[in-house]
């Protein structure tokens, strides 16, 4: 007799692959911070992942080329692999490599922020009295997250000493890389398909990173790495890398990119418990305090 397995609704799988995607990036600030520096630089990190995700992406998408329409749509790709992958991960790992996962998780949510500034910039998009309030909001609570620190937990939370974070900077640069590259890379999103774009920009953007971790790579002792740190490893190619995006992308034809933003905002909540729960960070009324005013001048640009 056979048994009939009870068909999941797809609604339900598409928010489980959000919540995986959300999970997957929120666990990657304490495992990443575990594998680097100590073990292997950020810049052959990044090699490591560039290379890992064109190969996997030439593997699922094959040889089918991508004919683009002009000159300027190639200029477009080529920006978008240097400002969605090389600047991107460079500032990303090297700033993780200087701060604390909870400190990273709470300045990349003011990505959808820069993102406003970026198109208001460009043309694309208007200020609003509202949305530059938001927006005032949000880059006060990163500057001072990447700026202060509290002297005491047990006294108030405005009693502050200065304590610049390169770190925390080198974070919100990343923001603003990431900003960019969403906002020029749009169109081609939107013309093509996105498992070709990123093929094509994790393959030009391998001559950029090159040069800057093939000789951290190379003096790395893998030897004597752990197991644990290989696993670590694998888990930044193989699932922040690669079937992050294969989740996303797959969940962004059944529900809207509001949707999408809802569990974007969750991983800094998952990176905080994650950090907390394996004692690899602490969660102060500063960060609180700070965070809050991050979230909401999102939720002020956000809103219609």
């Amino acid at each position: 007799m056979k048994i009939q397995l009870p068909k999941i609704d797809k609604t339900i799988l598409v928010h489980l692959a959000l919540f995986g995607v959300a999970l997957i990036y929120g666990a990657n600030y304490t495992i990443a911070k575990e594998v680097m520096p100590l073990y292997i630089s950020p810049s052959a990190t990044i090699l490591m992942r560039v290379l890992g995700a064109a190969f996997l992406f030439w593997i699922l998408v094959g040889g089918k080329k991508l004919i683009l329409s002009n000159r300027k749509e190639k200029i477009i790709l080529l920006l978008s692999a240097i400002f969605g992958v090389v600047v991107n991960q460079l500032l990303f790992f090297e700033g993780l490599a200087r701060t604390t996962p909870i400190n990273a998780a709470l300045i990349m949510t003011t990505t959808p922020l820069l993102v406003l500034v970026v198109s208001a910039i460009s043309g694309g998009e208007k200020f609003t009295f509202l949305k530059g309030l938001g927006v005032a909001l949000g880059l006060l609570g990163a500057a001072m997250l990447i700026s202060s620190k509290t002297v005491s937990d047990s006294t108030l939370p405005f009693a502050l000493a200065f304590d610049f974070n390169l770190g925390d900077l080198f974070i919100l640069l990343n923001a603003t890389s990431y900003a960019v590259y969403l906002v020029i890379a749009k169109p081609l999103l939107k013309k093509y398909s996105a498992l070709s774009i990123s093929k094509w920009m994790f393959t030009l953007a391998l001559p950029f990173v090159l040069p800057f971790g093939f000789s951290d790579l190379g003096t790395t002792n893998f030897t004597e790495m752990l197991p644990m740190i290989y696993v670590g490893l694998g888990y930044i190619v193989l699932f922040t890398t690669f079937l992050a995006y294969l989740l996303n992308a797959w969940a962004l034809r059944s529900v809207s990119s509001s949707v999408v933003g809802i569990y974007i905002y969750l991983q800094p909540v998952l990176a905080t418990f994650i950090a907390i729960a394996l004692d690899k960070d602490s969660l102060t009324t500063t960060k609180l305090i700070w965070a809050a005013c991050i979230f909401f001048g999102v939720f002020l640009v956000s809103r219609k």
